[in-house]
């Protein structure tokens, strides 16, 4: 307990000391932090993070950061998508969900964070994350005891059956990536306590319990880029710590629902599935749809389920067929106006009922579709900045962050989900925050 009080105590002194030398600090930290939380809670941290900077407005400069226009201009497009929107209801609905695309760059240019700052800000960020861990945790277990449902230490519930280790609203995957990049913050210190190695096997085993296929595969090519090209231990300890690591995965994957949720991809979706002589695979009279007929089959039946590959096969050939079909290469059907064309789709194809209200689960596609070449290329360049910048700099976090946002935005429309705008604009901010030094210094009065 007193080693509680201690660690509490410097951690308020510390937050303290950064906040009086900036401001905004303790509303950046508690935007940071609260981004699994509802999203009230997670707007009222933004207002008073733009309060702050509101209230301060002449004491800094506004300094011009040329990569923080890539996002306010995406979404300005994002927003005059609504005059040719086919579907401005759902246009209007979606805009204020992206505002943080304009607000944060505004933020983070007139407020400038520092080296220390920055790495503050992600230990806090981190050490927030472990508590989320530990709550989750710990809801499962009361629940599995109330319930005897081992469903409630994997993955999420599926509709309003809220069964999984964490609420469907969170989504797992998303979930895994707020992990992930904690788990990185210790994973990767320097000098490890027997506290840091403790908290990184947890997170890492909660990335391995949500399940996420994409997330679990590109955390551990994270690892292997670490030990190969960042980390300063020496080879022999590189390549004990991959076996170990590896270990962990083996045996992590060779149990219960991890193991079942990889072999379906694979049952379902193997090389040979990518042939048309591959029989059905069917499971109580559902057919299993493999990746190519997800690519071929000119109809479906109501008793077809989409494996998560196959679904996301389903989802890019509709999308390059729309592509042909409509007039959308430039600017797209409207933010958010996709559906009406996706489930007009789902008819045709003879598809389940539902399966036209699911977004292309592709953050590049979605793009494209929604606002045109114009978003996509937008995007892109956001990342491949981010990414280039993380390079330069060697900085392994950064470059974490980057990668985790390629890989996510392959097989997930992270930024149609508001809580997934606020993460991806805030570290991207963080991260690609510059010093007054470097920017184009600008006075401003009100």
């Amino acid at each position: 307990m007193v080693n509680i009080y201690n660690f509490l105590k410097s951690v308020i002194q510390d937050i303290k000391k950064e906040s009086n030398k900036n401001s905004s600090f303790i509303f950046i930290l508690v935007l940071l932090v609260t981004i699994p939380f509802s999203l009230a809670v997670n707007n009222i941290a933004l207002i008073l993070l733009i309060l702050s900077v509101l209230i301060n407005f002449n004491k800094t400069k506004f300094n011009i950061n040329l990569l923080f226009f890539f996002p306010i201009v995406l979404f300005l497009w994002m927003s005059v998508s609504y005059f040719w929107s086919i579907d401005k209801h759902e246009t209007l609905k979606a805009i204020p969900k992206g505002i943080t695309l304009l607000l944060l760059p505004l933020v983070f240019m007139k407020v400038q964070i520092s080296k220390t700052e920055k790495e503050k800000l992600l230990k806090y960020y981190s050490f927030s994350m472990v508590l989320v861990v530990v709550f989750f945790l710990l809801r499962a277990i009361i629940r599995y005891l109330i319930s005897q449902d081992t469903r409630s230490f994997f993955y999420h519930g599926e509709n309003d059956d809220d069964y999984g280790l964490v609420p469907k609203l969170l989504n797992a995957i998303h979930v895994s990536v707020f992990v992930a990049l904690a788990f990185f913050y210790f994973f990767t210190k320097e000098i490890k306590s027997k506290i840091d190695i403790a908290l990184s096997l947890l997170l890492a085993g909660f990335i391995i319990l949500l399940s996420s296929k994409n997330i679990i595969l590109v955390v551990v090519v994270l690892i292997l880029v670490y030990f190969f090209y960042y980390s300063k231990a020496s080879n022999k300890m590189r390549l004990r710590n991959l076996i170990i690591f590896g270990g962990i995965i083996m045996i992590g994957l060779s149990f219960g629902k991890i193991k079942q949720r990889f072999q379906e991809e694979f049952r379902n979706n193997a090389p040979n599935s990518l042939s048309p002589n591959v029989s059905a695979t069917f499971d109580n009279g559902v057919h299993n749809v493999s990746i190519y007929e997800a690519w071929n089959n000119q109809k479906f039946s109501p008793n077809d389920y989409f494996p998560g590959t196959a679904l996301r096969v389903y989802q890019a050939r509709m999308f390059l067929e729309l592509l042909k079909e409509e007039n959308i290469f430039i600017h797209g059907f409207g933010l958010n106006a996709s559906e009406i064309k996706l489930l007009e789709k789902e008819k045709k194809y003879n598809l389940y009922h539902g399966y036209g209200r699911f977004n292309f689960h592709n953050q590049y596609i979605q793009n494209f579709a929604e606002i045109g070449v114009v978003g996509f290329l937008l995007l892109v360049i956001m990342l491949f900045q981010t990414l280039k910048k993380a390079i330069n700099n060697k900085d392994f976090m950064h470059f974490s962050f980057a990668v985790l946002m390629i890989s996510l935005f392959l097989t997930e429309s992270f930024l149609c989900r508001q809580r997934g705008v606020v993460f991806f604009t805030l570290l991207f901010c963080i991260f690609n925050s510059i010093s007054p030094k470097e920017s184009i210094n600008i006075e401003t009065k009100l």
